[in-house]
C-alpha cells in the first residue's frame, strides 16, 4: 500500500463546520497527512461526523460540544479531549462552562477520569483565546 497523497473527496459542509469548529489550521494539517491509509477515514469523519450530525439543527454547537467533552471524558480520550476543548472555547463554552461540564462528568463518568481530563484543561485553559 502506498502513502502518497490521494485525492479527497469531501463533503464540502462537514469541511466547512469542521474548519469552523477544529480550526483550519488543524484540520489542513490533518487532511495534508492522508494517505492511502487514512484517506477514507478522513472522508468518513468529514461527511458523517462533521457534515451529517455537526450540521443538524436540533443542538446548537455550545451543546454539541459540551457533549463531545462528556463522551471524550467517559472514555479517556484524552488527545482528542485537548482537541474538543478549544474547538468548545470556539464555540462559545466559557472557561467556567467547560469546568462545569468537567465535574459533570466526574459524577457519570468517575473521578478517575475527570481528573485526568482536569490535567488536560488546565493546560488548554491556560493557553490565550483560540484565534485561527
Amino acid at each position: 500500500m502506498t502513502t502518497e497523497q490521494p485525492a479527497l473527496d469531501l463533503d464540502p459542509d462537514g469541511l466547512a463546520v469542521r474548519r469552523e469548529v477544529l480550526g483550519a489550521q488543524h484540520v489542513d494539517a490533518a487532511l495534508s497527512r492522508a494517505d492511502a491509509v487514512t484517506a477514507d477515514f478522513q472522508e468518513l469523519i468529514t461527511r458523517y461526523a462533521w457534515g451529517g450530525i455537526w450540521t443538524r439543527p436540533g443542538l446548537d454547537r455550545r451543546m454539541r460540544s459540551a457533549i463531545t467533552l462528556t463522551a471524550l471524558v467517559a472514555h479517556g480520550h484524552y488527545s482528542e479531549l485537548e482537541m474538543h476543548l478549544r474547538a468548545a472555547l470556539r464555540n462559545g463554552l466559557t472557561r467556567e462552562e467547560i469546568v462545569e461540564v468537567l465535574l459533570q462528568s466526574a459524577i457519570y463518568c468517575g473521578v478517575p477520569a475527570a481528573n485526568s481530563a482536569f490535567a488536560v484543561a488546565r493546560r488548554v485553559l491556560a493557553e490565550p483565546d483560540p484565534a485561527d
